[in-house]
């Protein structure tokens, strides 16, 4: 390895945060590129470390047969379910928020009628309740 001790902890530790899942500079992906970069160090500085490469390629490997291939068709299904309901509920909601707005819309429309014709009448003539018997 013609790297020097503090580079190899950088690339050590930047393979450990990526197998981790706790990248820091990049997007998380398991890939060389994301070995350097978030190592802070340049692609032909990671290259010349041929025993880390070495070493990340295992890694990887293993992190991939350890990985679960794919989510089960179960869990698909109830995701797909909750993704209908959710979307019906959504649907629903915009069709009472359109009501509500119309609604809103009417009452103020009724708001500034009774006002401009409150104003057209200057007297303020007040007429008193007829009492109860």
């Amino acid at each position: 390895m013609t790297v020097s001790p503090a580079t190899e902890q950088a690339l050590r530790e930047a393979m450990t945060r990526l197998l981790r899942g706790r990248a820091r500079h990049t997007d998380g992906k398991l890939t060389k590129e994301n070995v350097y970069r978030e190592a802070g160090v340049s692609r032909a500085t990671m290259n010349r470390a041929r025993d880390l490469l070495t070493a990340w390629d295992r890694a990887v490997a293993a992190h991939h047969d350890t990985a679960p291939s794919s989510t089960s068709a179960e869990e698909l299904d109830q995701l797909r379910a909750q993704l209908g309901r959710k979307t019906r509920e959504c649907a629903a909601l915009q069709q009472r928020l359109a009501a509500a707005a119309t609604t809103i819309a009417a009452l103020h429309h009724d708001n500034i009628a009774l006002r401009d014709e409150l104003a057209q009448h200057h007297s303020s003539i007040v007429i008193p309740l007829a009492a109860r018997p």
